[in-house]
């Protein structure tokens, strides 16, 4: 018999059923699909400890050490596990006050991070701080002890080239799989050109904790650990005795000093003045070190090396020099008559600092003559029988120049490079008015003025090319990387790249010049006894103040082991600063000692800017 009792009882197992299948349904999704509980355990119960690489120390030529690693610990947290804790004995610990503990952990909490995952609560632990803290983990649940390393700079010196160290952009977290929010990365030179040689591979540790936050051990005897694999060493082709010595002789005074072997186009030297001291760029006090260095007038971080673009000056008549002579408008015997300047439209005149006579080209070389070089670009300019129009003989001479490195990027592994300036035709049609440019308009260029700028890099890099007769090797900052000199990175520092000069009978003549103008022209003053040194001096035009002083050189005559190029900012005369600077330098590679003390004194001791370029008072250091 059906009653009202039993339809009751259906419902009432139906109801109890649902629920259970709700509830069944739930723990299959919390088990088998969702991940958060799973991780909230496995968080409490295990602890993932990045194990960070020690990133690769960097030699110099000679094996000397320039940089290397310091142990230091960061106080990382898991926000989720952070429960119960004394937060006045822990503030009492770290030196901060309750506001900053409580507006740190919100940070940590919030995204990008998450509660269960961890982050930097405090960088770089003193030693002190970190051993007291060991001992009181236990006190602190969600808070433990990340181990890692600085930077360090035995010798202050190179900051420009070897670049340094900072914390990854939070835009390169979002998209990198490698990097995460507290990670170090090479922001600027060596550092960054060779990140992914010097950074090693991060491992990961397990380790068990206690509901008391305190270690238990690895996870299953460390059988799912991965070892971290070390940054790799690498050797620098910089000389750090010769990168020194370049550094004193720039002490008070604006420039740079750039020195090659032409022979590997290896770096010797790579000097940018004011520079600083690298180990102010560590760590923790990398922000306000770095926005002191920022806001200095001398702008010390500014790598002049690299990208100070600069007139060259006479050092140019070298180039014109090779493209006068492979276009068959000028030959050694070529004469030019110089009454102490060069007549251009109408009463203009692009003046010589001395009434020259009658002078060939070798001479012309040696004694800096402006009138010479202004009718070889003349000459080059008005090749008519070789080229239609004017526009069709620049476009050849820009390729000449570019080819030397002049106007472009020479593509070498310093980050940042710049290209310098080199005219254009739209420009020029700009400035001037289409087909209404000549010659004479532009004759500025014939001795390195009026629109050409070029790097310090690229000026020793020309000179390079003239001690090679007509061939360069991309200039470079490292030589071997865990010693292997044949590294794929490193492939392309081997190839030759060649001009548009190519005959080395055009160089030998330019050659000879630059040796007389040591011997007896602009830079007699700066001969080193015993070594054959060809060079040539240039005063590059400044608007705004003294003109620069610039030199050239290489050494010895034959068979090149150096090639330097220097400027020194309103330094006036090449040959009074830049000449001398650069002879030191030469005569320091090779011989290791200098026997022109009373120069070396005046170029020690010549201050330019009156004060101190970075004032230790206003700067913190990382020890």
């Amino acid at each position: 018999m059906h009653s009202k009792y039993s339809d009751r009882q259906y419902v009432i197992i139906a109801i109890f059923t649902f629920i259970i299948l709700i509830f069944l349904a739930r723990l299959s999704y919390i088990q088998l699909i969702d991940d958060q509980y799973k991780l909230t355990a496995r968080n409490q119960a295990f602890r993932y400890m990045t194990d960070y690489p020690a990133r690769g120390n960097v030699f110099d030529r000679k094996g000397k050490r320039l940089v290397y690693n310091q142990a230091a610990y960061d106080l990382m947290v898991t926000p989720k596990q952070v429960q119960g804790i004394d937060t006045n004995d822990l503030c009492k610990i770290l030196g901060i006050d309750k506001e900053t503990f409580l507006r740190r952990m919100l940070k940590a909490r919030q995204s990008p991070n998450s509660p269960l995952k961890q982050s930097v609560f405090e960088k770089e632990l003193s030693v002190e701080n970190s051993a007291i803290l060991n001992e009181k983990l236990y006190k602190f649940p969600g808070f433990f002890l990340q181990p890692r390393s600085l930077r360090k700079y035995p010798n202050p010196i190179a900051s420009h080239l070897l670049g340094y160290v900072g914390e990854v952009p939070p835009e390169m977290t979002d998209t990198s799989k490698y990097y995460k929010n507290g990670d170090y990365i090479g922001i600027s030179g060596l550092e960054k050109a060779y990140e992914t040689s010097l950074r090693g591979i991060k491992g990961v540790h397990i380790e068990v904790v206690d509901v008391h936050n305190r270690p238990q051990g690895s996870y299953m005897n460390g059988r799912y650990d991965t070892l971290s694999v070390a940054g790799k060493d690498i050797t620098c082709t910089l000389d750090a005795a010769l990168q020194e010595y370049g550094e004193k002789l720039m002490q008070n005074k604006i420039g740079s000093i750039v020195a090659i072997d032409p022979s590997t186009g290896e770096i010797l030297a790579f000097v940018s003045s004011p520079s600083y001291d690298p180990n102010l760029l560590i760590g923790s006090t990398l922000p306000k070190n770095f926005s002191i260095l920022l806001q200095d007038s001398l702008k010390p971080l500014f790598n002049r090396a690299l990208m100070a673009s600069y007139p060259p000056g006479s050092t140019f008549k070298l180039v014109m020099s090779l493209v006068g002579q492979n276009e068959k408008v000028l030959f050694p015997e070529t004469s030019y008559y110089c009454a102490g300047g060069f007549n251009y439209g109408g009463e203009k005149q692009l003046k010589c600092d001395a009434q020259h006579g009658y002078l060939t080209l070798q001479p012309a070389i040696t004694h800096s003559c402006n009138t010479y070089f202004c009718h070889v670009f003349s000459s080059v300019m008005s090749n008519r029988k070789k080229y239609k129009t004017m526009e069709a003989v620049f476009s050849s001479w820009r390729n000449y120049i570019t080819s030397f490195g002049i106007g472009v990027r020479l593509n070498s592994d310093i980050p940042n490079e710049l290209r310098g300036s080199l005219p254009t035709i739209p420009y020029y049609n700009k400035v001037f008015g289409e087909h209404r440019w000549k010659p004479n308009t532009i004759i500025s260029l014939a001795i390195g003025q009026g629109e050409v700028g070029i790097t310090p890099l690229q000026n020793a890099n020309v000179v390079c090319i003239i001690a090679n007769r007509g061939y360069y090797y991309i200039p470079h900052t490292v030589k071997a990387i865990d010693r292997n000199e044949n590294d794929p990175s490193l492939q392309r520092f081997k190839e030759k790249h060649y001009t548009l000069v190519t005959d080395t009978s055009y160089y030998n003549i330019v050659v000879e010049g630059m040796s007389e103008v040591v011997k007896s022209g602009t830079a007699a003053a700066s001969q080193i006894p015993g070594i054959e040194m060809c060079g040539k001096t240039g005063t590059a035009q400044n608007p705004h103040g003294k003109d620069h002083s610039m030199f050239v050189c290489f050494a010895p005559r034959n068979n090149p082991k150096i090639a330097v190029a220097v400027a020194v900012e309103n330094g006036g005369w090449g040959a009074e600063w830049a000449a001398p600077i650069g002879s030191l330098m030469v005569e320091k590679y090779l011989t290791d000692t200098i026997t022109r003390p009373l120069i070396e004194k005046k170029m020690l001791e010549a201050d330019f800017v009156h004060h101190k370029i970075i004032s230790k008072e206003k700067t913190e250091h990382s020890e």
